[in-house]
């Protein structure tokens, strides 16, 4: 059955209850990578079927690892469905007919809710430009209650990356990277949002090719 008020299994494990979370304080040097809100944009030679031509945003990156959520891949399931699958009445809403994402291939079966703004939820971790990540599910009784975020998108899973695994990623050309503008998640069609956060680097898709750096 699926869920949202589970505690999900992050890299490494988080405390009970919490959302999902990267790791500790960061304990290397002022020059350490930090990708957190920022956008991973997928290179062509992503031969990774999970992320081929995906869009993922970062919500915490340090030196324990990082996470993040895919935000352009709408699955067949609709909000209405998922709030029936937790006994929540979406059935008279609009929003019933969004999408649910996949968010990641890591614990497919929670869901997790990226909005704006960050609110008062029972477990979420707040991140930037009033962006945050929330694992409780008092955030979608709001929602069926009419009470809810002004944004958001809800995912199945997520993306999670060990220690260094994400900078070898980077190294193998496998991701572009930009600082990530939060109307691309909220503001733009799911099918529109890689072109948006290219554009947020200045380049043309097509000009792409295996060789070419993260920004």
């Amino acid at each position: 059955m699926l869920s949202l008020d589970a505690p999900p299994q992050p890299v490494p494990d988080p405390a009970p209850d919490q959302p999902p979370r990267a790791g500790g304080a960061v304990e290397c040097g002022v020059d350490a990578l930090n990708l957190t809100h920022h956008f991973l944009i997928a290179m062509p030679n992503m031969a990774d079927p999970n992320f081929a031509r995906s869009l993922t945003y970062i919500c915490e990156h340090n030196g324990q690892g990082a996470l993040g959520v895919v935000v352009n891949r709408p699955t067949d399931m609709t909000l209405r469905v998922l709030f029936e699958q937790i006994d929540l009445d979406l059935a008279r809403d609009p929003m019933g007919d969004q999408p649910v994402y996949y968010g990641g291939p890591v614990q497919v079966d929670r869901g997790f809710v990226l909005h704006r703004p960050v609110g008062g939820w029972q477990s979420t971790l707040a991140i930037e430009d009033g962006v945050g990540l929330t694992t409780s599910k008092d955030i979608l009784q709001a929602v069926a209650a009419g009470d809810g975020p002004a944004q958001m998108l809800v995912s199945m899973g997520y993306a999670g990356w060990a220690a260094g695994q994400l900078e070898d990623e980077l190294g193998r050309n496998a991701w572009l990277t930009v600082a990530a503008d939060p109307q691309v998640i909220f503001g733009c069609a799911a099918e529109d949002r890689f072109s948006a956060a290219m554009n947020l680097l200045g380049i043309d898709l097509l000009s792409l090719s295996d060789a070419v750096g993260h920004a």
